[in-house]
């Protein structure tokens, strides 16, 4: 039942992707004003987050696991590590449960991807890719919406962890083995010149989009007080990341999934550096909309360019793509922690990702012109 999949793979992503690896996002700015918690500290904890990923993505490359069990694992850690961050008040234990949370995130990204679009594909329901990857956009939307209603940092994070538990629950029964075997551990990557670029962009993304993703709500904090405005930063992030990833799935049988991957980068560059140029919240709204709109697509086709390129070695080469992925997001929230402390600002990183963001996709439309 493709269906019953999707819908599988969807709440799935939304539990480890928009809970999970997301929740920080708009929660930091009730954090800072519970505990006074420095921006620097907030970036130490993303970064806590984005080098679990990384372990996780590295750790799924060889992970000798079913798929299934994978993935129910992932969310099961992801559920009890959320409700945990309620509980606790130690900045060193909230580095080790953002850690372990990131760990689980990549497994449940890559197995989930790995699972569903082979899945989706035997079925021959492909097109249902694009609502796979919304899943991740309502994760964002429904985290958004309990911190513009919940006024405590900890209420939060347990009524997410909650959430996350009973998601988890609901679906355990319906990830279900793969109808076509698959070995245990993913062969290993015969690197070539198109895998090294295909994995390069990817991280030069990873590091792009997360310092928008990142501190957006506490940009928006820092030029409005109201929290019911400025708190609306982050589910206008999450919707466009629903609507994207359902308007690019069809769009992608005119385009190749490659060039919706290069021209949703180009968007997301814009969409970067666009608060320097628009002051005030219309460019912080507007950063929303296009980083939000751009992120989710890039990942959706960049795992669906993967399948095409990589056949036998497509999880192998989703795991080093999300690896990559992963190193550019702590080297994000780390140089922006260090800037902060000696700049004051986060306006040289914005434009520095902006023009990174700019070149890879330069980069991967000189191989499509190539190739075609």
């Amino acid at each position: 039942m493709p269906h019953a999949t999707a819908a599988t793979a969807w709440a799935a992503l939304a539990v480890a992707m928009g809970i999970g690896r997301f929740a920080f996002t708009p929660i930091l700015p009730m954090m800072q004003e519970d505990f006074g918690l420095p921006v620097a500290d907030g970036g130490w904890l993303a970064a806590a987050n984005y080098a679990g990923y990384f372990i996780g993505a590295l750790w799924a490359i060889r992970l000798r696991l079913p798929h299934v069990t994978a993935i129910r694992a992932g969310l099961l850690v992801i559920g009890l590590s959320t409700l945990a961050m309620g509980w606790e008040r130690q900045f060193a234990l909230w580095l080790l449960l953002r850690l372990a949370a990131g760990i689980a995130s990549a497994w449940v990204l890559v197995f989930v991807s790995a699972w569903a679009l082979e899945r989706l594909s035997l079925a021959g329901r492909s097109d249902l890719g694009g609502a796979v990857y919304a899943g991740v956009g309502v994760g964002i939307v429904v985290a958004g919406g309990a911190c513009l209603v919940l006024t405590r940092s900890a209420d939060a994070w347990l009524w997410l962890g909650a959430v996350s538990i009973a998601i988890t629950a609901a679906i355990w029964p319906m990830v279900k083995g793969s109808p076509a075997p698959a070995p245990a551990p993913a062969p290993a990557i015969r690197w070539n010149a198109e895998f090294r670029r295909l994995v390069l962009c990817y991280g030069t993304f990873g590091f792009g989009y997360i310092i928008p993703a990142t501190f957006l709500p506490a940009m928006a904090k820092e030029i409005i007080a109201d929290p019911q405005q400025f708190g609306w930063a982050w589910p206008v992030f999450g919707a466009a990341a629903i609507v994207s990833t359902l308007v690019a799935a069809p769009v992608q049988r005119i385009l190749s999934h490659r060039s919706v991957w290069i021209w949703s980068q180009f968007l997301m560059a814009l969409g970067v550096v666009i608060p320097l140029a628009v002051p005030g919240l219309p460019g912080i709204l507007l950063a929303a909309l296009l980083v939000g709109g751009t992120f989710m697509v890039i990942t959706m086709a960049g795992m669906q360019e993967v399948r095409r390129v990589a056949g036998s070695q497509a999880r192998a080469l989703m795991a080093a793509m999300t690896a990559a992925f992963a190193l550019g997001q702590i080297l994000g929230p780390a140089l922006i922690s260090v800037l902060v402390q000696a700049k004051g600002g986060v306006a040289a990183v914005l434009a520095l990702a902006a023009a990174l963001l700019a070149l890879s996709a330069v980069s991967l439309l000189r191989r499509e012109t190539e190739r075609a």
